[in-house]
């Protein structure tokens, strides 16, 4: 036989059997190369075998230093988040000092730094001083940050007594809780705040740090800082207080809204005994030197109203700083739409469904906006206890606002074609891999049914086949138009799947309540500096609400809307005097539960979930839990029946029929009809009189700057009582006897005219 390869191997040139052999002893000779480095490695690195304890330590140093390198990538990215909440700026630029008052002048609180009544540590009592230390942090000049060894003396405790007897928070943590996080129970929370506290120990001296937590502490009735908690209390400077008086501040650390001796004074007394013995135990005073405290306790001095709206200050304050930012003014007065009637029936609403219904529920918190049409703020609650946590919820907590988002979405489709009446389907298409799915589960039925029913029985397919068709672009537009911040496109975002503060969320609803107009959340309505000189004027300053969204629009929104409440979700917030038009939301989980609401004359946001985002009691909706919560609070709020029409609908029978009551009184008993239409009118309040002096040096002010001579002296006029709104026109003010800083907030800004009791 032939051997063709072969022969095709040699005719081409090619020798197979050398190349085999170069390639065999090429491997070899690498082979031989890397044993010979192998061995010339493993003799030098015998020189350096260690045997015996050396081996043993070297292993664990190796192992530790690998443990450490792990670890620190661990600390890192546990650390980052805190890092991230860390700003100066939240404390160390607080320039301004503001007074508030309300409508009518009336001193109601105050907020920022008090330059003229700063206290330097070294005038601060050695006995408050010693107090805070003995009943908060007695080591505090002795550990970096963190507490170790106090925390695990208070966790055995704990155990030993098998629930929180002693808390393990250095004074650092405390302040470093008190400064950037909340209030809420979670491990994020404790690793942010152990990490923050670390960071404040790097950037501050011990000293500086305990200046802070004595100035920023939260002590009760609206007081920051142990010299306005002293001014609150005793009356005088932190200057001047006694070791009783020292004890008690030093209690009110804890739990300022719980051991305040104007809300319990058995409570109070009790937790000063408790800060007594942490003086003797610490060794700063004697038993006999403490004596004399005991016997004769604190005694307090009612200088105000131990009542104070701090949630509402609070946003306030920073809308004065927005407002006064550049104009080189710090030390201000400014006149608030807070309503201290509204502000306190806020509160006791929530408190009482808190109380009542909070543990069965697993609900621990909410808020509660209350506004006027227009966008004055009546009534603010940011969360359960402001004593606990000065978290505001009600305008810095985004929750998933879940169906109540959908009004969004269907006034945008209102703009683009649709009406209330017309045609859609229980169905839509998926996007993605999401497919809407309805409360229950279903995917839709199919059916078909108007606009209205849709939005009343809050069809998740409808609301995201409607974003689908419109455009989810148009939506973002649309809300961001109505002042709500945040929202980004995506599948389920018809559903309320991005958080919203509820603020934004009232403001955005009072926009179709008023017609259409912008109504943007305010809280302020003029500012005067300490020279009595006008620095802020809303009436003066600021334009006319902007048409944001046609009226037809807004009217069709306040049909829909009516119809959730008569025929939907939100049948338990219906009242039985006036219109009321709202949606209900519901997140999943439940985590979070809606009811935004208007009548013609209020607009109310409720929000009710859990601050570490927890799911509440499985079932409940925004309809079985927030709607009524909301209806109970507007019950109150509406003090009588002078309430404007809301656009679009009839005005309600019950108003209808009183207004037919009181003109046939008229008729036939027009002094029993005037009586009983002035016993309905709110009582204007009595004018405060440092706000009568400021009207007077504006009024002076006023006089100069137009050349008009000084009147003669003569009685003062009696001060004039606020005008009603839309008496007087805008731009018609410097040349008046009014005073253009104590204005109506409502003048030219009120609702479309409707029917009213004559």
């Amino acid at each position: 036989m032939s051997d063709w390869f072969f022969k095709r191997g040699r005719r081409e040139g090619i020798d197979w059997m050398a190349l085999d052999s170069k390639l065999d002893s090429s491997f070899s000779e690498f082979w031989s190369r890397c044993k010979d480095l192998w061995d010339a490695g493993s003799s030098f690195f015998a020189r350096f075998k260690l045997t015996g304890w050396r081996r043993l330590l070297n292993e664990g140093a190796s192992d530790a230093f690998t443990l450490a390198t792990g670890g620190l990538l661990i600390l890192y990215a546990l650390a980052l988040p805190a890092f991230l909440d860390f700003d100066e700026g939240r404390f160390l630029t607080g320039k301004y000092s503001v007074k508030f008052l309300d409508a009518a002048g009336n001193e109601i609180g105050q907020r920022g730094i008090l330059h003229n009544d700063a206290v330097p540590l070294e005038e601060i009592p050695d006995a408050v001083i010693k107090a805070t230390l003995a009943t908060e942090d007695r080591r505090f000049f002795e550990h970096f940050g963190i507490d170790v060894l106090g925390t695990a003396r208070a966790l055995v405790e704990n155990l030993r007594a098998n629930y929180v007897v002693q808390g393990g928070s250095s004074l650092s943590q405390q302040l470093a809780k008190n400064l950037f996080l909340s209030s809420e129970r979670s491990i994020d929370r404790k690793i942010k705040e152990a990490f923050l506290a670390l960071l404040l120990e790097t950037r501050f001296t011990k000293r500086e740090i305990l200046k802070l937590y004595l100035d920023r502490a939260y002590l009760g009735g609206g007081a920051f800082g142990v010299e306005a908690a002293s001014q609150f209390y005793f009356g005088k400077s932190v200057r001047e207080v006694n070791l009783a008086e020292a004890a008690l501040l030093a209690g009110l650390y804890k739990a300022p809204t719980t051991y305040a001796p104007h809300v319990n004074l058995p409570a109070s007394r009790a937790r000063t005994n408790v800060v007594l013995d942490n003086l003797v135990e610490a060794g700063f005073y004697t038993p006999a030197q403490v004596l004399e405290a005991r016997l004769h306790p604190a005694q307090i001095v009612e200088t105000r109203a131990t009542t104070s709206p701090d949630w509402f200050l609070d946003w306030a304050y920073e809308e004065v700083q927005r407002l006064a930012e550049g104009k080189n003014q710090y030390v201000l007065t400014a006149r608030t739409t807070v309503d201290l009637t509204m502000q306190k029936q806020a509160d006791e609403a929530m408190i009482t469904f808190l109380k009542q219904k909070g543990r069965g529920l697993r609900i621990n918190s909410g808020a509660l906006v209350a506004m006027e049409t227009t966008g004055a703020v009546r009534a603010l609650v940011g969360g359960p206890d402001y004593g606990e946590s000065q978290f505001n919820r009600a305008t810095h907590a985004r929750r998933q606002p879940g169906s109540s988002f959908k009004i969004y979405v269907y006034a945008t489709a209102l703009e683009n074609g649709y009406t209330p009446t017309s045609v859609v389907r229980d169905a839509s298409r998926t996007c993605g891999r999401w497919h809407p799915q309805n409360y229950g589960g279903s995917h839709g039925s199919g059916s078909r049914m108007p606009l209205w029913m849709a939005l009343a029985k809050s069809l998740n397919t409808v609301a995201a086949e409607l974003s689908f068709a419109v455009g989810r672009e148009k939506v973002v537009e649309m809300t961001q138009r109505l002042g709500i911040t945040g929202i980004r496109t995506s599948c389920s975002m018809a559903l309320g799947d991005y958080g919203i503060p509820p603020i934004e969320h009232a403001g955005g609803l009072a926009t179709f309540a008023n017609g259409g107009k912008s109504a943007r959340p305010y809280a302020i309505l003029d500012m005067v500096n300490s020279r009595g000189e006008l620095v802020y004027s809303r009436e003066r300053d600021e334009p006319e609400p902007a048409q944001l969204v046609s009226e037809k629009v807004a009217q069709g929104m306040n049909q829909m809307m009516q119809k959730v409440v008569t025929d939907g979700t939100a049948q338990r917030a219906a009242l039985d005097f006036t219109n009321v038009v709202g949606k209900t939301g519901t997140s999943s989980g439940p985590k979070d539960v809606w009811f935004v609401g208007a009548t013609g004359k209020y607009v109310g946001v409720v929000w009710l979930g859990n601050d570490d985002n927890r799911p509440m009691a499985h079932g409940n909706t925004g309809g079985q839990l927030a709607a009524p919560l909301w209806q109970s609070f507007m019950s109150v709020a509406h003090r009588d029946m002078n309430i404007p029409n809301l656009p679009g609908l009839q005005p309600h029978p019950v108003q209808v029929a009183e207004q037919q009551r009181i003109a046939e009184l008229r008729l036939s008993n027009p002094a029993a009809a005037a009586a009983e239409l002035g016993a309905a009118k709110l009582q204007s309040p009595t004018m405060a009189e440092p706000a009568r002096e400021a009207l007077k040096r504006i009024a002076t002010a006023l006089r100069k700057a137009a050349g008009v001579a000084e009147p003669p002296p003569g009685p003062a006029p009696a001060p004039t009582a606020p005008q009603a709104p839309g008496t007087q026109p805008r731009g018609n003010r410097a040349g008046t006897g009014a005073n253009p800083a104590f204005a109506s907030e409502t003048s030219g800004r009120s609702s479309p005219a409707a029917p009213a009791v004559p």
